[in-house]
């Protein structure tokens, strides 16, 4: 993706510290990072700025830089006319929602690369996704482009400029904090959605919509929760048949794991091949709590699977977890990935070769541009146990690392690798695997060192000993949740401490106390064309969504009201956004679950340490997303009794570990048995 080093000088972005950055440092484009600089050139030079925003493992950013930005052509008009500035998403996700807000307005979708034109103020007039270099099959060439809005701006430039100010009315009257009113919290959201789901499902395939099928796990943990409370079995249908089809397509890399980032077809068999650490977190999360409400064995061996290839491949060695791999190899789209029956009996023999082919669906004819994406779609045994398929499978990989290397994004962002702390907590919380506790407080340990400030701030990003970035909403949402996952897996009570200080940072830096919902970005951070709420759901949860289901846990948690309280305003502004579709907020679905539907909070004072490990294990067995579990011992006692005061008044009584268990806001007598919390839980 770099252009001839000896060719070209580098550019502005050749200081930089972000893999998508780099991969521009060469252009013949005189690219540079946002900031000032080039602020003040375009306005002293009075020209309008080109913004292009893209990711390192984004395949039509590769192609965008192939035909247009590595061409001199193009760089020409660039530079002579433009000033022009590269943004990776994933480390400025302020920058990009509002101008792919502004280019989902002006033209009614978005994607990456994400092209935008505006003013030296960064007022928009222009926007569009991927261009090819000339005008083609009815898609406008980003030369003519270049050249119609060169034009323009010499000889109607107020026009434009007029444009970009209606442009930004819009988009900031739009804008969820001054557009909708105080919503109802009620459970007519929660069926509404459940319905929505309905109606776009997939009976045969699985997933919603029709192609390009996105996994979108959050939906599914919606669902899973319906089902459980409503006793609802379509819904947890809709969930293990996404879940199964999911699994036997090719989005799911059978010989080294992981999901790709969406099926390009209806069956899950062609993905786009880039793996991207959010999805995977957030699918080992709703594989491992499918498996714990429904104890089937190839859920926990997917998620296994997942958490397999996240340390094989993405893990950090001082801790953290990387962001992606691409796509693409050799400037193929995934050639990594394919193979052809000669090839697989080349390196395993005959005999095996043959059986291994007709297993994955390895054919002659091929499934992918003549060759074949190993896939489980027409085997009917895909959920079984096969020791020689999964040695075979470890020769294959084996050989597979030898090709030309995966470009992999090595960063590390504060957001995306508390969602695979979350994972990795979650899974040793229901698999019981020590190996997932200290991946996960490895990661913890790694944001403290790395990712934040000696005053307690967030920062977003690290690579290769570089920290930087101001922390949005998302940055600080993500980590809580994590820190309340390790609270949960492992009941240390610093967890729950550094959760509540990050909670309160919050609230401080982002929420907005008269209307409800938090902002995007800081108070004090750089202020933009305007400070946007992002509640949609899309390929993550939003910080909103998030921050919801955070304050809510915190105020069972602490027995706080304060808490209560935002929590409250913060469902009540999210209720009034997401009333016509309430599906596409699936994540806020759940914040809203946990005031509508049952709830239990139980509290373990116990008198011998051991007695932590029964608790752990009885905890394995139960899915319970309503449930609060606290465990008070000596050495806990004053961090307890510091953050959740309500806690003083539960000692143990007549010297024996004490259990206290109250449901729905009523409290039921202490008890001292393990057999009775079991049979307690066993009964929700």
């Amino acid at each position: 993706m770099i252009a001839d080093m000896k060719t070209h000088y580098p550019n502005k972005l050749a200081k930089e510290k972000s893999p998508y950055l780099l991969q521009h440092a060469y252009n013949p484009v005189n690219w540079y990072p946002w900031g000032e600089e080039a602020f003040k050139k375009a306005k002293k030079e009075n020209k309008p700025i080109f913004l292009s925003i893209g990711y390192s493992t984004c395949h039509w950013c590769h192609v965008m830089e192939r035909e247009s930005f590595e061409d001199e052509e193009i760089a020409g008009v660039l530079n002579g006319n433009f000033v022009s500035i590269k943004v990776d998403k994933e480390e400025r996700p302020d920058i990009d929602a509002i101008y792919m807000g502004v280019c989902q307005a002006l033209t009614g979708h978005g994607g990456w690369p994400l092209t935008i034109v505006m003013t030296p103020e960064q007022k928009p007039f222009y926007a569009g996704t991927y261009f090819p270099k000339t005008s083609k099959y009815g898609m406008t060439g980003l030369m003519d482009l270049l050249d119609a809005i060169s034009k323009q701006w010499k000889e109607n430039k107020d026009v434009l400029i007029s444009s970009s100010e209606n442009i930004v009315d819009h988009i900031r009257n739009r804008d969820f904090s001054d557009s909708k009113i105080e919503g109802k919290v009620s459970k007519d959201l929660i069926k509404k959605a459940k319905r929505q789901f309905e109606h776009s499902f997939d009976n045969y395939y699985g997933g919603f919509h029709n192609a390009p099928k996105f996994p979108t796990p959050h939906n599914l943990m919606f669902l899973l929760r319906f089902a459980y409370f409503e006793k609802d079995k379509q819904a947890l249908q809709m969930v293990e048949k996404t879940l199964e089809q999911m699994y036997k397509g090719g989005i799911f890399d059978h010989i080294g794991f992981g999901f790709s980032r969406y099926s390009t077809d209806g069956k899950w068999l062609i993905p786009h091949f880039e793996k991207m650490l959010y999805d995977n977190a957030l699918l080992a999360m709703t594989y491992l709590e499918t498996y714990q409400l429904t104890r089937r064995d190839l859920y926990k061996k997917v998620a296994v699977k997942i958490f397999d290839y996240v340390l094989k491949e993405l893990t950090y060695e001082e801790g953290g977890f990387f962001c992606a791999q691409d796509a693409d190899s050799e400037g193929i789209e995934g050639k990594y990935y394919v193979f052809t029956p000669e090839e697989t009996i080349k390196i395993l023999g005959q005999e095996d070769g043959n059986y291994y082919n007709d297993y994955f669906d390895i054919t002659i004819e091929g499934n992918f541009e003549g060759n074949s994406i190993p896939n489980l779609i027409m085997n009917n045994e895909y959920d079984k146990e096969n020791q020689r398929i999964q040695s075979l499978s470890k020769k294959l990989y084996d050989y597979r690392l030898t090709r030309t290397k995966l470009h992999k994004d090595d960063k590390i962002l504060t957001s995306w690798n508390a969602l695979m702390t979350c994972a990795f907590a979650k899974g040793y919380q229901i698999l019981g695997k020590e190996q997932y506790r200290s991946a996960a407080d490895r990661a913890v340990q790694f944001t403290r060192m790395y990712l934040s400030t000696e005053d307690g701030r967030l920062k977003v990003r690290f690579r290769e000993g570089d920290s930087s970035g101001v922390g949005h909403i998302d940055d600080y949402a993500f980590f809580i949740w994590s820190l309340l996952e390790m609270y949960d897996a492992t009941y240390q009570a610093d967890y729950l401490k550094e959760a509540i200080d990050y909670t309160n940072k919050m609230i401080l830096l982002f929420f907005d106390k008269e209307k409800g919902g938090f902002y995007l970005y800081a108070k004090d951070s750089e202020q933009l064309i305007f400070r946007p709420k992002e509640v949609y759901d899309g390929a993550i949860p939003s910080g909103n969504s998030v921050a919801a289901f955070d304050l809510l846990r915190i105020a069972k948690l602490t027995g706080e009201s304060k808490y209560e309280d935002y929590a409250s305003l913060q469902l009540k502004y999210i209720s009034g956004v997401i009333s016509d579709y309430p599906s596409a907020y699936s994540y806020s679905l759940i914040g809203l679950i946990q005031v509508l539907y049952p709830s239990k909070e139980i509290i373990i004072v116990i008198k011998d340490q051991t007695e932590k490990e029964k608790i752990l294990k009885i905890r394995q067995k139960f899915f319970l997303p309503n449930t609060v579990i606290m465990v008070k011992e000596p050495d806990n006692e004053r961090i307890l009794n510091e953050i959740a005061g309500f806690t003083k008044e539960y000692q143990t009584k007549d010297n024996m570990t004490t259990i206290y268990i109250c449901e729905n806001h009523a409290c039921k007598a202490p008890f001292h048995e393990f057999e009775s919390l079991y049979d307690s839980i066993n009964r929700a």
